[in-house]
């Protein structure tokens, strides 16, 4: 299974950002699409995680109410739309998947198998 992120980059705060992750590879049956972020000399979180099977989103307390995780099945691909983005959101962005439901919240990085390279969001 192959992730690839794209649509990171510099934004103003209180700007938006789209960020997309394509799945390619065997991912027959249910799986779990999380997002993660990591800012330097900090450790890596979830923000945001979407279950294939039933479209049940699940999201870390700081960013509830600003993203919003969504997939296109038919294209394999989840997506991240970030609004009202602040200095503190600025971090390397992954995207990350396991080959099984969503657990009732984002979960631990651990859980996920595989991931993306990341794409870098700023925001000053």
């Amino acid at each position: 299974v192959q992730l690839v992120e794209s649509g990171g980059g510099s934004v103003q705060a209180g700007g938006s950002l789209r960020l997309s992750c394509a799945v390619s590879g065997d991912t027959a049956g249910y799986f779990c699409m999380g997002w993660f972020r990591q800012a330097p000399g900090k450790e890596r979180e979830g923000v945001a995680a979407i279950d294939s099977g039933d479209g049940s989103t699940y999201y870390d307390i700081s960013v509830k109410g600003r993203f919003t995780i969504s997939q296109n099945t038919a294209k394999n691909t989840a997506y991240l739309q970030m609004t009202s983005l602040q200095p503190d959101d600025t971090a390397m962005y992954y995207c990350a998947t396991f080959l099984s439901r969503c657990r009732n919240g984002v979960g631990h990085s651990g859980t996920y198998k595989y991931w993306g390279q990341g794409t870098q969001v700023t925001v000053s």
